[in-house]
């Protein structure tokens, strides 16, 4: 080989192709860059590697940039939709306490405001609390007591559980006798209304009870430290059956519990009379009358007329004696009395006369329950002691 033959090499830097001599090794240089063609291991890592093409460093760069605010996007969305959900919730809270605090608002302010009842003086300490804390401490006790009378299966055997039990007991056996019962079962007898009645001097818990359909009322009265029952309002004591005495039988004047209508009361207002019928009661039943009597007249001007006049305005006005606050199941336009009647028998024919209104309810009680009208006033309701 010549020595002016020459040879290609290939930079292995630049990667330029030159001439050079064969066999000048330390001296071939690449003639592009002017460098050593042939770097050592540890050269190469130092070469800067091939750049990718512009189009995928493009398209990578879009992606990495939309990538990055899609995240840009969704954190500053976030906190909205954190605030908004924050702002909702606090919304239905505050709602809802305000619907609370009105409801409870509105509670109180119907448990404190007074019942309208129809009582005309209650005594000082007659509050709502007082009379519920009354029946709540009673109310076990009477009904002990009223099943104990129901449970009895004599006379004898009730006086334990009736008011005044030793007078009562010879008019218990005379009134049973005449006036057989029906039977109640004590388990099958259950209270529907309860409350206070402020008798003149005394406090007592009136009561009404269901049974297989039937209606009762019981009146219960502290005697003795013990909550006994008012036999006479309970079976509505009569000396002797309103039908027997209106059929001539028995003795001619006696004391019955009856309910009273007054007839044609606007027609007749008027009037120097008042007219009048009354029907006995029928026991479980109190909306539905027994037998009725001849018409009844009686003068206004008496102490009877005026209690009778007394007792019927009391009615219409919705009102009761002594304030009882029990739903009134009298029939319609009826009155509850306590009369003296007597009989006059004749050839001709039989006629009644009532003698004296004792009272203008069926308790065991001589108070009338009314104040009669004084001269050019109004009747009212009998003031409490």
């Amino acid at each position: 080989m010549s020595e002016h033959n020459t040879s290609w090499f290939h930079c292995g830097r630049c990667g330029s192709l030159f001439l050079s001599k064969p066999g000048d090794t330390d001296e071939r240089l690449c003639s592009k860059c002017g460098f050593d063609p042939c770097p050592g291991l540890g050269e190469l890592a130092a070469i800067p590697q091939r750049r990718k093409p512009a189009e995928e460093s493009d398209g990578n760069q879009d992606t990495d940039s939309s990538k990055k605010s899609a995240k840009r996007t969704t954190k500053k969305h976030k906190p909205k939709n954190s605030y908004f959900m924050v702002k909702l919730i606090t919304g239905w809270l505050l709602l809802l306490a305000l619907i609370i605090f009105g409801a409870r608002m509105l509670w109180n302010q119907e448990d404190h405001e007074p019942e309208p009842t129809a009582e005309t003086d209650s005594s000082a300490d007659s509050t709502p609390d007082a009379d519920t804390n009354l029946i709540n401490e009673s109310l076990q006790e009477c009904s002990k007591t009223l099943a104990g009378y129901l449970s009895a299966g004599n006379p004898e055997a009730r006086n334990q559980f009736v008011l005044d039990p030793i007078s009562t007991a010879t008019r218990m056996v005379r009134f049973d006798s005449l006036n057989p019962l029906t039977k109640i079962d004590p388990a099958k007898i259950a209270p529907s209304e309860r409350g206070v009645l402020n008798l003149p001097g005394e406090t007592a818990i009136e009561t009404r009870w269901t049974s297989e359909g039937r209606l009762f009322d019981a009146v219960f009265r502290k005697q003795e430290n013990a909550w006994r029952l008012d036999w006479d309002q309970f079976v509505r004591y009569s000396d002797y059956p309103w039908s027997l005495f209106l059929a001539g039988s028995g003795a001619d004047e006696g004391e019955f519990r009856l309910l009273a209508r007054e007839r044609l009361a606007e027609e007749r207002k008027d009037e120097d009379t008042i007219s009048i019928m009354l029907y006995a009661p029928r026991f479980g039943h109190p909306d539905e009358t027994g037998f009725q009597s001849p018409e009844f007249i009686v003068s206004r001007n008496t102490r009877n007329g005026q209690l009778l006049d007394a007792a019927f305005k009391l009615d219409r006005e919705g009102k009761s004696v002594f304030g009882s606050k029990l739903t009134n199941t009298n029939p319609d336009e009826m009155i509850r009395l306590r009369v003296k009647v007597r009989r006059s028998n004749s050839e001709l024919k039989r006629t009644f006369e009532i003698t004296e209104v004792i009272a203008c309810h069926w308790y065991d009680l001589d108070e009338p329950g009314v104040e009669p009208a004084k001269a050019g006033e109004d009747a009212a309701p009998a003031q409490d002691n």
